[in-house]
């Protein structure tokens, strides 16, 4: 009897092993979308724009999603259209003054850059999540596919050209239309 006991916790304790070990394999770390971070690529046949978006800190878990899931929206756009200003100013001065044995200099540099990212994206969605409880920092992967994006700029032109259309045709008569509008001021 003590030797069957004595299996059934070797048993136990080696299932209890195997079930830790599983454990252990799936928390083993972020999935590999948030090392790989944002970018185009071909996954499985399938060319897409991918972004990463995360967050941490914040304790307010629907508004940490959203804000993760918007930023991985901005990391695609930034893939298409980003505008960086760049400025640097730097001064040094050195000043001698009476006996030539006193010295006085001063630097200042500054630096200031400036980002600016502006796109309309349709088709652009989540599809995974992942939250690191030890960081508390959220991630959220966003898609947008070739097709999706070749879409949105076959859009944007029949938009710009529906634009264009309108205005050349319209011109004349919204001009008109100011100039009467500014004749009722002026006489007022």
């Amino acid at each position: 009897m003590m030797r069957s006991q004595a299996i059934v916790t070797r048993l136990a304790g080696g299932g209890l092993a195997v079930l830790l070990l599983m454990g252990l394999a799936a928390c083993g770390g972020p999935p590999k979308w948030v090392e790989k971070g944002s970018g185009a690529f071909n996954e499985k046949d399938s060319k897409a724009f991918y972004g990463v978006g995360s967050v941490v800190g914040v304790r307010n878990e629907p508004l940490a999603w959203d804000t993760a899931e918007n930023r991985g929206r901005a990391e695609i756009a930034k893939s298409f259209e980003t505008y960086t200003g760049y400025l640097m100013r730097d001064y040094a001065a050195s000043t001698t003054a009476g006996d030539f044995t006193r010295n006085t200099e001063e630097q200042n540099v500054e630096r200031a850059i400036k980002t600016v990212t502006t796109a309309t994206l349709s088709g652009v969605r989540p599809i995974d999540r992942y939250k690191d409880d030890k960081t508390n920092t959220y991630y959220v992967l966003t898609k947008l596919s070739l097709e999706d994006m070749k879409n949105n700029l076959e859009q944007a032109k029949e938009l710009n050209a529906q634009v264009r259309d309108f205005v050349r045709k319209n011109a004349d008569r919204l001009f008109e239309r100011l100039e009467k509008e500014e004749e009722k001021r002026a006489n007022h």
